[in-house]
């Protein structure tokens, strides 16, 4: 393709409107651009019957429809599906699609590795290469779909999370516009409770989402203090609980029936005393949420160990006594390394920071 510079991937309808403007056609190319490639799965400009030849021949020109390659496809006994896609020359991140009885969701990816370095993740303690691009991150959510044959008449993927590799927080200007392209009804049509940004807490970020796009917020909190939190979630040294909490607290306070999800790893010894659960009531009791416990997935080279079955059941309890809708999240795809906190993909690190993991791990054990 001579001069192919624009992946179309990258732009939501207002972006698609823009291009199609400066192309001299009108704005309604853009809605019939997003049916394609987004209702029919279609990325050759050639097939787009609806456009005269020569606009076909212009975006052939002028754009590409890139996919990240799909270099391999892991399934479960579970039934949770795992998928590496090589992004570049040195680096792959993997996107996990679980089923379930009413509902499938999919685990997409935002960064290559993760700037935060949590040290209960295997995203963090790879380290950091670089942001994905809005192609990159509403690929993963194409390539799923093509897999599983999702279509309109087949919602075969119900809900999206922003859980995957990566802070998606740190990665806005790229995020953004994957979520406007999910919850378009030109796009992937799903409802705005059933697409979840996840964040460790980047405050700044989480008061612009609240202004530009209207998803569900999880936390991944994992610590009822501070000095602890610290240790667990770096980032909770730059923007504290009590921060957090306020930020969450206005992300719903307009919106109906809204609910914080927050996240909480139980890591045996560690976070997983009776006093952890019974200061999480504490801290969430003026916070209109719901409570995920995930119990630890270790991975290779970490020190931690997953909470012992009667210490997880023991929060549990503790938690929904004091009236919080809580679950224990099911570990699913731990055979293929798709678990929550299992996703490592295949990178080159540029940060250095996982050397930092094991120190911090070994204050806690």
């Amino acid at each position: 393709m001579k001069n192919a510079t624009i992946n179309l991937l990258n732009l939501d309808r207002a972006g698609l409107e823009r291009l199609f403007v400066d192309m001299g056609e009108q704005r309604f190319r853009a809605e019939q651009a997003m049916k394609w490639i987004y209702g029919d799965l279609e990325l050759d400009f050639s097939q787009f019957n609806n456009f005269s030849k020569v606009l076909r021949n212009n975006l052939t020109e002028t754009c590409t429809l890139k996919l990240p390659e799909l270099l391999n496809e892991s399934k479960s006994v579970d039934g949770t599906i795992k998928w590496l896609l090589k992004v570049d020359d040195v680096n792959a991140v993997e996107t996990v699609f679980i089923p379930e009885k009413n509902r499938g969701t999919l685990c997409v990816s935002s960064q290559v590795g993760c700037t935060l370095n949590c040290t209960f993740c295997a995203t963090g303690a790879q380290g950091f290469n670089r942001h994905l691009s809005t192609a990159e991150i509403i690929a993963q959510v194409w390539v799923a779909a093509k897999q599983l044959g999702h279509h309109k008449n087949n919602r075969v993927i119900t809900n999206v999370v922003m859980m995957g590799m990566g802070e998606p927080l740190a990665n806005y200007e790229n995020v953004l516009p994957a979520l406007n392209i999910m919850r378009d009804d030109l796009g992937f049509g799903f409802a705005n409770r059933r697409v979840t940004v996840s964040t460790a807490g980047l405050v700044p970020k989480i008061d612009q989402l609240n202004q530009d796009a209207d998803v569900a917020l999880a936390i991944s909190l994992h610590a009822p203090y501070d000095d602890l939190r610290n240790k667990l979630v770096p980032v909770n040294k730059k923007y504290n609980i009590e921060t957090l909490l306020r930020a969450c607290k206005d992300f719903i306070r307009d919106k109906r029936k809204a609910r914080i999800t927050i996240e909480y790893t139980l890591i045996d010894g560690v976070n997983d005393h009776k006093e952890h659960a019974l200061a999480l009531c504490r801290l969430l009791k003026d916070l209109p949420s719901k409570i995920n416990l995930i119990p630890f997935n270790p991975f290779p080279g970490s020190l931690f160990k997953q909470s012992k079955a009667d210490a997880i059941e023991q929060f549990k309890q503790i938690c929904m006594k004091n009236g919080f809708i809580t679950t224990v999240r099911k570990t699913r795809g731990d055979d293929i390394a798709a678990a929550c906190g299992q996703l490592a993909g295949e990178f080159m690190d540029r940060t250095r920071r996982s050397s930092q993991v094991n120190k911090l791990q070994l204050e806690l054990v």
